[in-house]
């Protein structure tokens, strides 16, 4: 299978560590926004086509698939061109940043019957795997969910430390991988609320902000969103429920007490980005609606919607 990726970045890099690991798969193309140094990042990865245009990569033969690592604002219309050009796609998580975006998206998904997949990776973390399972076999139901998300992000940066040429924001972004997560291990969710912090003044965006979630089955979410945290960064998990008490951070999984849990047996790989991309590729090869197909996420982002419209009243 023949894949091009468009995002060069941190992210990208990510996905192109995971795809290494996957047979019958190889990374022919590779969009850039400068190309100088998208041609240094394929010649590390010996992708022999490197591009700033994603027309470029659509149009070489045999391409069979895109990853879309760009930019949060690209994405929905990225995502509807891919398909367009007759290609599945998966597109890096959030699918969009606005509700009609989304579901646009989910329009063209419908329209052509491609594989459209969003990157929900908490899906795919073996750590949150390990409590799904758990949950399915009806030895844990979720009480309370406890997340705290943390950066410390104060100048427009990435993962890497290098300068972003567009502005992250944390309910369509990072709020996204939680809001997806809990309805994934609780059930539907009936009832959000949220409230933020300041405003960045250069970046113009809240830097704190906190969310409640109830779902149907009355389990609660407590989520907390920081770019001002200068400390421990990262997701972290605690999951409360009627059987036991889990702290997941990544990949890893521990007791209430701190005790590990050997998760290394719940999936072919440790590697959350690794997962994401073997169930996108298993999908297009058996014909198969992925785990975080754009249709089952896209509950997400009516939620988010309905945040932001809560925010900005």
């Amino acid at each position: 299978m023949k894949i091009a990726l468009a995002g060069a970045g941190a992210f990208g890099e990510k996905h192109l560590d995971g795809l290494k690991n996957i047979d019958g798969v190889e990374v022919v193309s590779l969009v850039g926004r400068r190309l100088a140094p998208t041609q240094a990042i394929a010649a590390k990865y010996g992708i022999g086509h490197a591009c700033t245009d994603l027309a470029d990569s659509l149009a070489l033969p045999g391409v069979d698939a895109v990853i879309l690592c760009t930019p949060t604002q690209m994405h929905a219309a990225q995502a509807i061109q891919c398909m367009d050009a007759g290609k599945h796609v998966q597109v890096e998580i959030p699918l969009a940043d606005s509700l009609a975006d989304a579901e646009a998206v989910l329009a063209k998904q419908q329209a052509t019957g491609l594989t459209c997949m969003v990157g929900h990776t908490r899906r795919f973390n073996p750590s949150h795997q390990y409590i799904h399972n758990r949950i399915d076999a009806g030895e844990f139901a979720i009480q309370q969910m406890d997340v705290q998300t943390y950066f410390f992000r104060r100048k427009n940066m990435n993962a890497k430390g290098e300068a972003r040429s567009w502005t992250d924001h944390l309910l369509w972004h990072h709020a996204a991988h939680t809001v997806d997560l809990f309805a994934w291990q609780a059930g539907r969710i009936v009832k959000s609320n949220a409230i933020e912090g300041p405003s960045h003044p250069e970046l113009g965006i809240a830097m704190d902000m906190s969310i409640q979630l109830k779902a149907e089955s009355g389990a609660i979410c407590t989520l907390s969103l920081s770019f001002n945290n200068d400390g421990p960064l990262g997701t972290f998990f605690r999951y409360i429920g009627d059987t036991a008490t889990y702290l997941a951070r990544y990949d890893d999984l521990f007791t209430g007490k701190e005790e590990q849990i050997d998760v290394s047996q719940v999936d072919v790989s440790m590697n959350g980005i690794e997962l994401q991309d073997r169930e996108f590729i298993a999908a297009i090869r058996e014909g198969r609606e992925p785990n975080s197909s754009v249709a089952q996420v896209l509950p997400c982002y009516r939620v988010l919607d309905a945040l932001e419209k809560q925010l900005s009243a």
